[in-house]
């Protein structure tokens, strides 16, 4: 695979380029029980980041593993590229766990992406991974808004091709927007995030690892 840490935004493009042809999206997936979700939290300096990664096990939600790194920012941050900035530290925090999870949630897009390689897909390919994208906020796409009953979902398109789904996690609360990363479908990216979020909108292994790349943060004193 070419590098997958260039330092140029140019090199950046062709890299994306290069890993859109090789997300593969199987129909039938395996039984999934461990979820890790990933999260990396920025110092006010923005130089120092740091990663966490927690792994639940379904249905429970029972704490199974987690992993944490720190890493200087290297990348900037320019919209459609996060994966590049982000990429090396979740790499190191995903070499120290000690299971190995089934699937994993990243809190930003897979293939609902100006460039089909958002940071689900881009992660999943390097890491060799089932990933799926979960992000709060939209990116690009077309949708109409989903019913407000929790589990209502409506397809994002783009380009006329289907490459996500905006899902209602909790009733009469915003959606997410899930895409698959690699090595996974829609269908089992929408029903893992909706097992996930029992009382938030976002799913619990993301929403953990948030709360740990934060408190990381805190006691590094770089907050």
């Amino acid at each position: 695979m070419r590098n997958a840490w260039p330092a140029t935004l140019s090199e950046a493009r062709l890299v994306q380029e290069s890993l859109r042809t090789l997300v593969q999206e199987p129909r039938d997936m395996p039984e999934i029980r461990l979820v890790a979700g990933v999260d990396a939290a920025y110092a006010k300096d923005s130089h120092q980041a740091a990663c966490a990664v927690v792994v639940l096990r379904l249905p429970e939600l029972e704490l199974v593993d987690q992993a944490q790194a720190y890493l200087p920012v290297k990348f900037p941050y320019v919209p459609g590229f996060l994966s590049f900035r982000e990429g090396p530290l979740i790499v190191k925090a995903a070499a120290t766990l000690g299971t190995r999870p089934d699937a994993w949630l990243f809190d930003g897009h897979g293939i609902c992406h100006p460039s089909g390689v958002g940071l689900a897909t881009h992660l999943g390919l390097v890491l060799d991974i089932a990933s799926i994208g979960c992000a709060k906020d939209y990116l690009c796409g077309e949708y109409e808004e989903p019913g407000n009953e929790r589990g209502c979902r409506q397809p994002i398109r783009l380009g006329g091709r289907l490459v996500g789904s905006v899902l209602r996690t909790r009733t009469g609360v915003k959606p997410v927007f899930v895409s698959i990363g690699h090595k996974m479908n829609l269908e089992t990216a929408c029903e893992v995030c909706l097992q996930c979020s029992h009382e938030a909108r976002i799913p619990e292994p993301l929403r953990q690892a948030h709360s740990l790349s934060r408190r990381m943060l805190r006691e590094a004193g770089c907050v």
